[in-house]
Parts: structure tokens; sequence; C-alpha cells
């Protein structure tokens, strides 16, 4: 029996519901802000993934791989990998209406992902345990039951939308508060912008 880490919820910890108000399975949650990496339509050489809500506190995220994401030649760079499950994995915090960050993330390479594929996320809350927010995604190639790729384990802290404000560049912080998607999604969080 293997030791519990901290990417491991406590034995009696058990996976949320979503909130209440969460998007219906099938929404698509589109970008949470235009700059970012993961999801934004302004980065040239960005993820541009695009997740679906699925059922309970899970997520369907689609990463197609694109000349610019490569790594080693004609295969995808292992972290931008890495990034496209922390962003599927950090979609969580919609269905649970809390901002999140980062605290761990463990990542699982099975096989490659070469480029011109698709690779197919799907991300889901293992546990909630005070702020803690445990998550697992897998990620398969080309088909939603094709081969799997990646595999990731994740710790994500529950902060509030201030720590984004706080510690962020205010001219992007500023950027972000004009985008209509992001005073929306601030106010699903209940949080006054």
């Amino acid at each position: 029996m293997s030791r519990p880490t901290s990417l491991t919820p406590p034995p009696d910890v058990k996976a949320p519901d979503p909130h209440p108000s969460a998007p219906p399975p099938g929404t698509e949650l589109g970008e949470h802000y235009d700059g970012c990496f993961g999801c934004g339509e302004e980065q040239e050489n960005g993820l541009r993934l695009r997740t679906r809500v699925g059922e309970g506190v899970s997520v369907d995220t689609e990463f197609v791989v694109g000349p610019g994401h490569q790594g080693a030649p004609g295969l995808a760079h292992g972290g931008l990998l890495t990034c496209a499950f922390d962003e599927a994995l950090g979609m969580l915090g919609f269905l649970l209406h809390t901002p999140a960050v980062t605290a761990r993330l463990e990542t699982d390479f099975r096989r490659p992902v070469p480029v011109g594929s698709t690779l197919y996320i799907h991300a889901w809350c293992a546990g909630v345990d005070g702020r803690k927010i445990y998550a697992k995604a897998v990620g398969r190639l080309d088909a939603l039951d094709g081969p799997v790729a990646v595999e990731a384990s994740a710790l994500f802290l529950s902060v509030g939308f201030e720590h984004f404000v706080e510690h962020g560049r205010p001219e992007e912080v500023r950027r972000a508060m004009e985008n209509p998607d992001v005073l929306k999604a601030a106010r699903a969080f209940e949080v006054n912008p």
C-alpha cells in the first residue's frame, strides 16, 4: 500500500458536488482571460484550449497540438503538455465557484504526443478538504477512448479573488476586469470586483 502524498485527499474526504449555480454539463466554459496562455486567444502560440463541463465536478478539454507547441521535432513539448493539464485542472474551480491556484502538479507521460494530434483531457475533482482541492486528469490521444498519453494529479488552494489583484500586474488586472466574461466569473464567485 502506498503512502498518501500531498496529492492524495485524506481517506474521509469525498468528491464534492458542483456549486448549485455551476453551469450544466455540456456548457463550454470559454476563456477565463483573453491573455491566458492556456485558454486565451491573444497568445500567438498559446494552447487555445476549449473546455466543456462534464458530469459532477469534471471538465473535458481539447488541446490541438500545433507546430508552435513542439519540443522534440514533431512532438509536443512536455512542459506545454503540463501547462495544458494545469489549465484543465484549474477550470474545476469554476464548477466549485472558488478561485484557486496550483500548489502542486505532478504529470506522468505515458506516450509521445505528436504535432497534429488532439489530446482529450478529462479532469475531475477527487475531493475538497478546507482550502485544499484535490484533482486528477487523464489525457487520451486523438479520441475520447484513445490511448492514454498523459496523466496528472494536482493540489489547488482556494484563494480570494483579491489574491490576483494583489499579486498580478496592475495593468493586466485592470484589462481583465474590463472583460465582461471575467466580471461574470467574479460575480459567480460572489466577489465584488
